[in-house]
């Protein structure tokens, strides 16, 4: 449900809160300029004020669409902001858009409910008021208070970012096998998705600061460039963490693949010992065949049992160990070359 406040800035630095948009424009000639705050507006909330006001129905139309790019258009009477506020909650990002419609007379922001079902600018009225005085008496001012308590609650979502990716390095490394790599995964997605916000309000600063936009004066600018400065440090800070997010992935990779590597190395240990099992059977399982044959009494001679049979046994006991040992000498040498490579 939409809600709306709208405030007449005096010349001394006082708020008076009117019901509707006609009387606080009408106050406005008197002198001052008026602040428009709109909570979730409707199209109904916004159009009727196109034409007073003179405010571009494009914009119009971008603030109603709540999700936009952060950007400044620039139009004769007035200029239109798209900024974002980041929250952090339940290790879900959320990304939600502010609105802002600048001139030298006034002042419209339209905003959102956030993730916790309050709106992202809740108490935004005693901040303006403790924040204004006598050089500060413009929108731009008051557009200033605004944004800079958004930009520093940013850090707090990031912060919360960087910390779950500590604890995620933690993981990796002194308990990879049961660390789950989705959440490197749902970390670095997050980061990229505030490095591309924060990519697009820096170009917004960068046009203000750059003097692009005629409503803002002269010395509001080192205001923004304070800001701007916030900003540049959150969004190599966030460069920072996704560069980390991505070589712990590649860590996190490189670990299971070694790990893969010794399971495969064991598996063919046992199967070289079954094979050097099978090698040394072969032979003795063909000789005891043809010895149980009959043909065998036959070719030496029934009456020479006590001697080829006793003969033949300790030949099957020969040519037994002699491939045991053979054997066992290559398993040994194939063993320690494994050894070898999984020391490298």
């Amino acid at each position: 449900m939409s809600e709306s406040r709208f405030y007449h800035v005096t010349k001394s630095g006082k708020l008076e809160q009117f019901d509707r948009v006609a009387e606080v424009m009408a106050r406005a000639k008197e002198g001052g300029f008026f602040w428009l705050h709109f909570l979730e507006p409707t199209a109904e909330d916004l159009r009727p004020l196109i034409s007073p006001l003179e405010l571009h129905p494009l914009s119009v139309e971008d603030a109603l669409d709540d999700n936009q790019l952060p950007k400044i258009d620039d139009f004769p009477d007035n200029s239109f902001i798209i900024f974002n506020a980041f929250s952090y909650v339940d290790k879900k990002l959320s990304i939600q858009e502010i609105d802002f419609f600048l001139s030298n007379q006034f002042l419209i922001s339209v905003d959102r409910i956030g993730p916790d079902g309050k709106p992202l600018l809740a108490g935004v009225e005693e901040l303006v008021l403790r924040e204004m005085n006598t050089d500060r008496l413009s929108p731009a001012y008051v557009m200033h208070t605004i944004l800079d308590n958004i930009v520093d609650r940013k850090f707090d979502a990031i912060e919360a970012l960087e910390d779950e990716l500590t604890e995620a390095e933690d993981a990796v490394l002194e308990r990879p096998a049961k660390f789950d790599p989705k959440s490197l995964q749902r970390i670095r997605r997050a980061l990229v998705t505030l490095r591309k916000s924060l990519y697009h309000e820096r170009e917004v600063f960068v046009k203000i600061c750059r003097k692009d936009c005629p409503f803002i004066p002269d010395k509001a600018i080192f205001h923004y460039r304070d800001v701007y400065d916030h900003l540049n440090r959150f969004f190599e800070l966030t460069e920072t963490l996704r560069d980390v997010a991505t070589s712990l992935m590649e860590i996190d990779l490189s670990l299971r693949s070694n790990e893969m590597s010794r399971a495969s190395n064991r598996t063919n240990r046992s199967v070289r010992r079954l094979t050097f099992i099978t090698t040394i059977f072969l032979p003795l399982s063909l000789l005891a065949g043809i010895g149980g044959m009959s043909e065998w009494s036959m070719m030496t001679g029934p009456e020479n049992w006590r001697i080829t049979y006793p003969l033949f046994l300790l030949a099957m006991a020969v040519i037994g160990a002699v491939s045991y040992f053979f054997l066992k000498w290559m398993v040994m040498r194939a063993d320690k070359k494994s050894d070898s490579d999984d020391d490298e």
